[in-house]
């Protein structure tokens, strides 16, 4: 899945990326703001424990003491409730100028009672509900200080500047997805021209670079096209004119007197009528024009259909097939490729004798005889043979290969002992054949 949609998935994974940076970038600068905002903030510690220590030594009188919290806009709170209620739940940000972001409230417990005469002071910032607090307390005495002049930080400006770039990260990736998205059309459009779908049409309205290809695609789709009908156009009209030629021909040899040449004349135009007639389901196999109608048949139905086609004697022919094998085959050219099969395994077999037998999902088409001298894919080009005979032009196991590969079969060819085993593989489809 992810091969076929590999554009996708880079575009996918640069958003991911690109996302995850910003997000982290943004994250270590609001913590980097937070804990500047927090130290400014904190530096009052000091100003407030002097205050405070000069207030518990006597120094000053009450009145005095609160006169100077005013002064730097320091209220202190007096409800018993909400003093505890603030003690309690508050978040400390930073005790003494350590900072302890994980502590609560009960970590106080845990500082240790200085004696009394030497007065320790311990100033503890918290925040609670946007408001910022200093607790101040020491062995006989504590206070809790509301700062009126700071607030917590908020961060609502940085938070701003992410949200929108996001929000241009995001657009701009759904742009890049939106203008790529010809190219998923364009690819199924490949496979329908690829599948022998000559109608498909490549075209996209546009300048941009995706546009240019699927129009130089149309473009060249339809000098393909013209190239296939033109060649379509003159094989038919050459094999539709030598008819003609060929019927007369067959005619004049029969009023021919001397028996001799006219069994020769007659063999010569039935080798023409069948080199036409090869001729005429090749350029339908390989035009791409032609539409299989598969439907189910039985196997032994087929190598009887191939059997009569090739006008042997049954006896010839050995069939070792269970009759509930079944295949879903264009009869037509399936039966055509078998009879070629036959015709050839019988042809060049010594006692004149071929064998068909199923194992597992493999046909096997055996003969005795001399092994192959060359590589099978010699033998599967037009015009090869390894012994010339009237008979033959060297085009059926090309035809063989080709009507094999439009259902989906290879031929194989393996010697076993004395005897040559052509073999028709099922291959797995590919995906295109199955949209």
């Amino acid at each position: 899945m992810i091969k076929n949609n590999a554009v996708l998935a880079t575009v996918a994974f640069a958003l991911v990326v690109t996302v995850t940076s910003v997000s982290y970038t943004f994250y270590q600068l609001y913590e980097t703001n937070r804990a500047k905002h927090i130290d400014n903030i904190f530096s009052k510690h000091s100003l407030i424990s002097q205050i405070y220590h000069t207030y518990l030594i006597k120094q000053i009188s009450p009145p005095m003491f609160e006169a100077n919290l005013a002064l730097y806009d320091l209220n202190e709170i007096m409800e018993e409730e909400a003093y505890e209620t603030i003690i309690r739940e508050g978040k400390i940000l930073k005790t003494d100028g350590t900072t302890d972001p994980y502590s609560s409230p009960s970590d106080f417990s845990e500082f240790p009672r200085i004696p009394l005469d030497s007065h320790p002071i311990i100033t503890s910032m918290i925040e609670y509900r946007g408001k910022i607090f200093f607790w101040v307390e020491s062995s006989r005495h504590s206070v809790l200080l509301e700062d009126q002049s700071s607030q917590a930080y908020s961060g609502v400006n940085l938070l701003s500047a992410y949200g929108t770039i996001m929000t241009i990260l995001i657009v701009s990736f759904a742009l890049i997805i939106y203008r790529l998205r010809p190219l998923r059309r364009l690819r199924k459009q490949i496979a329908r021209f690829g599948e022998g779908d000559m109608g498909v049409r490549f075209r996209i309205a546009g300048s941009d670079e995706i546009a240019l290809i699927a129009n130089e695609l149309d473009t060249t789709q339809n000098k393909i096209r013209s190239l296939i009908e033109s060649r379509t156009l003159f094989l038919r009209n050459i094999m539709h004119e030598l008819k003609t030629p060929i019927a007369k021909g067959r005619i004049a040899a029969t009023m021919l007197s001397d028996e001799k040449q006219q069994v020769r004349f007659e063999g010569i135009f039935e080798r023409l009528e069948s080199l036409i007639g090869e001729f005429a389901l090749i350029e339908e196999i390989t035009s791409g024009n032609q539409h299989l109608e598969k439907k189910e048949y039985r196997l032994v139905d087929i190598i009887d259909g191939a059997v009569d086609s090739a006008m042997v004697d049954y006896d010839s022919v050995v069939c070792d097939v269970d009759t509930s094998i079944k295949m879903e085959v264009d009869y037509r050219l399936f039966v055509t490729a078998v009879k070629n099969l036959i015709d050839n395994a019988i042809k060049y077999s010594p006692d004149k004798k071929m064998e068909i037998t199923v194992k597992g999902k493999e046909i096997f088409f055996i003969n005795s005889g001399e092994p192959l001298k060359k590589p099978l894919s010699y033998y599967i080009e037009p015009f090869t043979k390894d012994h010339p005979t009237k008979d033959s032009f060297g085009l059926g196991l090309y035809i063989v290969d080709a009507i094999l590969k439009e259902h989906n079969y290879v031929l194989a060819y393996e010697r076993r002992g004395n005897r040559n085993c052509f073999i028709l593989v099922p291959v797995k489809p590919s995906k295109r054949n199955h949209k």
